[in-house]
């Protein structure tokens, strides 16, 4: 084996061994080993909680001294909206399928595929902006500590590259699940965060002065609590980075410990606790920090500029303390990265390769660990390393996945008639909705971002999809009794007719088979049998057939179901041959038309110039000629 091909069996590792049935967003999931629902929520929280570590320095340059009175508003969506969504979805994708499975379940066909390609490239937007804004941020804290050595200042872009390429070396390497090491993690972070705030709290009670002048800006530039609530409505959406982390705990549900009841039952319970711990600490910390930091200080160059807690704990605790925050801080945050990378791999080979619209080898862990971290380079290097200008990005990947999943449980409780139950879906829904237009109008860079990954997943998908379309996209051949029957009747050669589905009367499968007795000469002693093929999802790629005997007018029938007649012609004549070792023939109608409308029916509906496709699909599925099944037409 040369170097070559050594490093390709490397990239592609367990792909030969994936089970394609496991990637089924609906099926059970595969086996984790399972922990308490609370160890679990670490897992998660490295994504949510580490977001304190920027949060309140975006809540102040959004809202200025009023970042308190936002953030008030963001934790009420957050308890009142976001929360009971997502413990819905919990219920009914108890296998941590999420919300978009969840829509693809009610919007079928390519509609919904479409519909899901979308919110693929919202998602991608969200977890790759994790990744640039979590390691751009950690970059941040780690220039700004006083310790920092004096050559690193001015590198910003580097150094962050590095931390990315360090994440991306570890799960080339291998990575698992480290459920102790985020428990590690996000313990001593929180403990941390507590002591900061506390300290801070403690400093604003005694020095008054500090909320005097706080009280006094908040005068100076409002005219009253009516227009500073009003304010704080508007520039809410700017905050919508603290509602991040509700998918993921959705998504880590298999690792709860327990059966099915259990598991959900843990699930709310991380969702809710999770949600109340960040609640506590986005309340205190915006107001310390709005309180107690200059603003100039939280602008592009100031030293709380996307550090605001750190800067707080260097002021107010010492700068060993601050150097441990930040470390903490780095570390956490580095860990979000590597949770939003976990979320990416998991999330397209659930959705691409079933669809056909991804190449095989996107089920490998390896190659799509490359083009993740190809692209967060390429975020990166465009937006400067800067948490400030990514932000918007992040807000919008994160407000369409939990807008989405408050429309998927909407659905579902207007089909299951709970009325009450809907109209308080329909309010958050139109609460969220606000909520993320007024963050595109604000800041349209995020829906930029995701158009372009929209784009280039709908993009690529399609080509994909057309380029694997003559696969054989069949994965079993099944047969009922009375098909079994008549395979096991055929002593000699078997021989098909493909029919349309359509022809019920007598009078047509006569004329039909006297017709390919007349058209093919033929010299069979073998009485010929008719295949039929429904098509009731041509968005489908890959089938399962299940083939029925049926016995009509004196003939006998095969009838499938498929995503495509012509693979699934091939599919059944390459299953024949196996089981009975005799090649089998099939014979096809002479159709006439345009190429190109007939390749776009066979792509969008299935059908198209079927015998021709057969053919081709035959052609790829079996080079060998003499043990190719042969297709008749006239």
């Amino acid at each position: 084996m040369g170097a070559g091909d050594g490093v390709r069996s490397w990239l592609l590792e367990g792909l030969q061994h994936a089970d394609r049935k496991a990637q089924s967003p609906y099926g059970p999931e595969a086996p984790h080993r399972q922990h308490p629902w609370w160890q679990v929520m670490c897992l998660t929280g490295v994504d949510y909680f580490s977001t304190l570590g920027y949060q309140p320095g975006i809540a102040a340059l959004a809202a200025g001294a009023l970042s308190p009175v936002a953030t008030l508003f963001l934790v009420m969506l957050t308890l009142f909206g976001a929360l009971p969504v997502y413990r819905r979805v919990a219920v009914e994708s108890p296998h941590g399928q999420g919300s978009i499975a969840m829509l693809e379940r009610l919007a079928p066909h390519w509609w919904g595929k479409l519909f899901v390609l979308v919110l693929l490239g919202f998602a991608a937007t969200d977890f790759v902006i994790t990744m640039t804004l979590s390691a751009a941020d950690a970059t941040a804290h780690a220039l700004e500590n006083p310790f920092a050595p004096g050559w690193l200042q001015g590198h910003q872009i580097g150094v962050t590259l590095v931390l990315l390429g360090l994440l991306g070396v570890v799960f080339l390497m291998g990575f698992s699940e480290a459920i102790g090491i985020a428990v590690l993690l996000v313990t001593v972070y929180l403990v941390l965060n507590a002591v900061v705030v506390a300290t801070a709290l403690a400093h604003v009670l005694e020095h008054p002065a500090v909320l005097s002048g706080w009280e006094h800006a908040l005068l100076a530039r409002h005219d009253g609590p009516l227009a500073m609530v009003g304010f704080s409505l508007l520039v809410m959406p700017k905050l919508a980075l603290g509602l991040s982390g509700f998918e993921t705990g959705v998504a880590v549900m298999p690792l709860v410990k327990g059966d099915l009841e259990e598991r959900i039952r843990g699930a709310k319970r991380l969702l809710t606790t999770a949600a109340a711990i960040m609640s506590v600490f986005l309340i205190f910390s915006s107001f310390v920090t709005a309180v107690l930091i200059p603003e100039k200080e939280f602008q592009e160059g100031g030293k709380a500029n996307g550090r605001a807690l750190a800067y707080l704990a260097h002021g107010y605790v010492g700068n060993w303390f601050g150097t441990l925050y930040d470390v903490s801080t780095i570390t956490i945050l580095w860990f979000a990265g590597a949770s939003a990378m976990a979320g990416l791999l998991n999330l397209v080979p659930r959705y691409l390769p079933r669809y056909g619209m991804a190449p095989d080898w996107t089920r490998a862990v390896r190659p799509l660990v490359l083009v993740f971290t190809v692209i967060a380079f390429a975020i990166t290097i465009i937006f400067r390393a800067s948490v400030q200008a990514q932000g918007g990005a992040y807000a919008t990947g994160v407000l369409v996945l939990i807008l989405s999943a408050a429309v998927a449980v909407t659905i579902s409780a207007h089909r299951r008639g709970r009325r009450r139950l809907m109209a308080a879906f329909v309010t958050i829904s139109a609460v969220l909705a606000y909520t993320l237009v007024a963050n595109v109008i604000e800041r349209p860079e995020g829906v930029k971002i995701a158009s372009f990954f929209i784009v280039a997943i709908v993009g690529t998908s399609l080509i994909s999809r057309a380029t694997r379309s003559t696969e054989l996209r069949v994965t079993d051949v099944h047969l009922d009794h009375l098909a079994e029957e008549f395979i096991n009747e055929a002593a000699g050669e078997i021989h098909l007719i493909a029919n349309e589905p359509e022809a019920r009367d007598q009078a047509e499968y006569n004329h039909k088979l006297r017709e390919m007795w007349l058209t093919h000469r033929l010299r069979t002693s073998e009485p010929l049998m008719f295949v039929e093929v429904t098509v009731p999802d041509a968005s489908e790629f890959e089938t399962e057939l299940r083939v029925e005997g049926e016995e009509r007018y004196g003939h006998r029938i095969f009838r499938i179901e498929s995503s495509t007649i012509p693979n699934a012609l091939a599919a059944l004549l390459l299953y024949l041959r196996d089981r009975t070792g005799r090649v089998p023939h099939i014979y096809f109608h002479w159709t006439e038309g345009n190429p190109i409308v007939a390749m776009l029916r066979y792509l969008l509906f299935g059908g198209g110039d079927v015998p021709a496709m057969t053919r081709e699909v035959l052609r790829q599925a079996e080079p060998d000629r003499e043990r190719r099944p042969h297709v008749h037409v006239g």
